[in-house]
């Protein structure tokens, strides 16, 4: 059973959601921006509603693929920057999902910066990239090789499940 405030959050998300979509690339850009950083929302709605919709794949996917990146270069900021107890806490990254991207960079190294699109383990790991002063280069790269992946991906199977 649903609380009122989850059926407010709920009402609010899908009304910014559709207003988003109705900025087209501009909304696809600002979603994806803010996806990877502290707010709980998903880019990936937008993308495809956006698909169905008639603009340009490639577009769509290059838009949302810098977006992206660039919310996470503002996570790998505030983890460089910012000491790591009060970027947890902005972040509202648990000591747990700290720990768990700490463990990854120590066992994967840069590499695990691929996985900076999945849910849950993304954010920190732009953040502890900052913490640890990756190369800039070797972050661009790995993170944008993960999230531009992740939504061509995205952009392929809803053209062609349709």
């Amino acid at each position: 059973m649903k609380s009122t405030y989850d059926k407010i959050r709920l009402l609010y998300q899908s009304n910014f959601m559709d207003f988003l979509v109705d900025f087209g690339y501009a909304g696809l850009f600002s979603a994806a921006f803010l996806a990877a950083t502290i707010l709980p929302l998903g880019s990936e709605v937008i993308l495809v509603s956006l698909l169905i919709s008639g603009l340009s794949p490639t577009a769509l996917v290059v838009v949302a693929s810098i977006g992206n990146v660039l919310g996470s270069y503002t996570n790998y900021l505030i983890g460089a920057y910012l000491s790591q107890s009060k970027a947890q806490r902005w972040l509202k990254i648990s000591d747990k999902e700290l720990e768990q991207a700490q463990q990854r960079f120590k066992k994967y190294g840069t590499l695990s910066l691929c996985f900076a699109w999945l849910p849950v383990i993304g954010d920190p790991l732009t953040l502890i990239a900052g913490v640890l002063r990756v190369k800039l280069l070797h972050f661009f790269t790995l993170v944008t090789i993960g999230k531009a992946g992740r939504y061509c991906v995205l952009a392929y199977l809803t053209l062609y499940a349709l």
